[in-house]
């Protein structure tokens, strides 16, 4: 344990005044948190993947992940209020898809670290 702690007591004003001009404010990490909190459900986790894949309707999502539509719905809604996906409406069936490409990107960066 010895070997991660720091014992000095200097501060390195440059560095430390550097890398604060380059800090987000502090709302923009809780913002960044609680997006990061969506990607902590497997089955949100999941359903983003399938959604990468193709556009789905909650039957279909249901179907590939073998859970309720209930729980399907829940999910998305909260998805959807992350800003994660969107849908569009065609009669009585309601599509889902991922909100942009950034979502996209998450998840495959996720993936790729993973896998190094």
């Amino acid at each position: 344990m010895e070997l991660y702690n720091c014992d000095c007591e200097v501060i390195h004003e440059e560095i430390v005044n550097d890398t604060k001009a380059k800090m987000q404010p502090k709302e923009e990490y809780i913002r960044l948190a609680s997006l990061f909190k969506m990607f902590a459900d497997g089955t949100r986790v999941q359903i983003l993947h399938a959604l990468e894949q193709n556009e789905m309707c909650v039957c279909d999502l249901a179907s590939l992940l073998g859970v309720t539509k209930s729980a399907v719905s829940h999910q998305l809604k909260a998805l959807r209020l992350a800003n994660l996906v969107k849908f569009r409406r065609e009669a009585q069936i309601v599509y889902y898809s991922l909100a942009d490409d950034h979502v996209k990107e998450i998840i495959e960066k996720g993936f790729e670290h993973l896998n190094e």
